[in-house]
């Protein structure tokens, strides 16, 4: 691996909110390491995918959404993490979604337009566009824009074509050795995981406004003999919202911990004993200290 014709570099996953980035990581990964759910704001932070073949180590980092409106200060949080990538990778995967081109989409490309690094065009979701033919146009309109290295059409969920965007990815990097253990495939912790998970149940499951006013903070996480035991905070803005991720008669938390429960039994391979709890603190997705507290930092 040590070889000088390997190949290892960063490769950002940019693109606004929903255009399916993580399906896309978690896909080439072969693994669920970053959380997805159809609503936008479900990545908030940067997370690295590591994927190791005979050839090349590639270190795929999956950012949240660009969004043209940053009012609060999760939100801005998020847009300088998208933003600050840019600047410290190899090669930027831009996503946007088949058929669909606003201004969100722009405004992502104008950021892309100050860097001076190889750009492949990734057009997701193309297996749902019925008529193929409508597609050709729509590439040729993106493809004036700016000038790719590449662009590829695929489907991020059902896995067509990512294969050629991987080898697309490879020939793009700089020849150097590995930088991480090949059975490695994230630097983030289980701790960072398992939060993820629970905050993924329930973004599925809840309001459409509810998600965007909760995260999830592991107070616990031990391992014991043949089992880790877990202790989970959920904490919202308001008491109201609170009764809402309870559920009635307690049916919304539990059926949140049975599901994320089952995950991370599927990630550990042991027994998982997993405790959740519900506490309010009000404004905390706009206030800088809060964020830094539940672990949204820069660094």
């Amino acid at each position: 691996m040590t070889e000088v014709h390997y190949h290892c570099g960063y490769v950002a996953i940019i693109g606004r909110p929903n255009t399916g980035k993580s399906t896309l990581l978690n896909r080439v990964l072969g693994q669920k390491i970053s959380i997805t759910s159809n609503k936008p704001q479900t990545t908030r932070h940067r997370i690295l995918g590591i994927h190791t073949s005979e050839n090349a180590q590639v270190l795929y980092v999956d950012t949240p959404g660009l969004q043209a409106e940053a009012r609060s200060a999760i939100n801005r949080y998020m847009n300088r993490t998208a933003s600050n990538v840019l600047h410290d990778v190899n090669v930027i995967l831009f996503m946007v979604e088949a058929m669909v081109w606003g201004h969100e989409d722009e405004q992502v490309l104008k950021r892309i337009k100050d860097c001076s690094v190889p750009v492949v065009l990734v057009i997701n979701k193309v297996d749902k566009i019925k008529n193929k033919e409508q597609l050709m146009p729509f590439l040729q309109k993106l493809s004036a824009m700016y000038d790719y290295s590449e662009i590829i059409p695929l489907s991020a969920s059902k896995g067509d074509n990512v294969d050629m965007l991987e080898n697309k990815v490879e020939t793009l990097l700089p020849a150097n050795p590995p930088m991480y253990p090949e059975d490695q495939v994230t630097d983030k912790s289980m701790r960072f995981i398992v939060a993820e998970i629970i905050r993924e149940k329930l973004m599925r499951r809840l309001y459409k406004e509810l998600p965007y006013s909760l995260t999830v903070e592991i107070e616990l996480y031990e391992e014991e003999n043949d089992k880790v035991l877990i202790h989970a905070i959920i904490w919202v803005e308001r008491e109201s919202q609170k009764g809402i991720v309870i559920g009635k008669k307690g049916e919304g938390l539990k059926s949140v911990g049975t599901q994320a429960r089952q995950d991370i039994q599927k990630i550990l391979g042991v027994k998982v004993v997993l405790k959740l709890w519900t506490k309010v603190r009000g404004g905390w997705s706009d206030d800088e200290r809060h964020l830094r507290s539940f672990g949204y930092t820069d660094d």
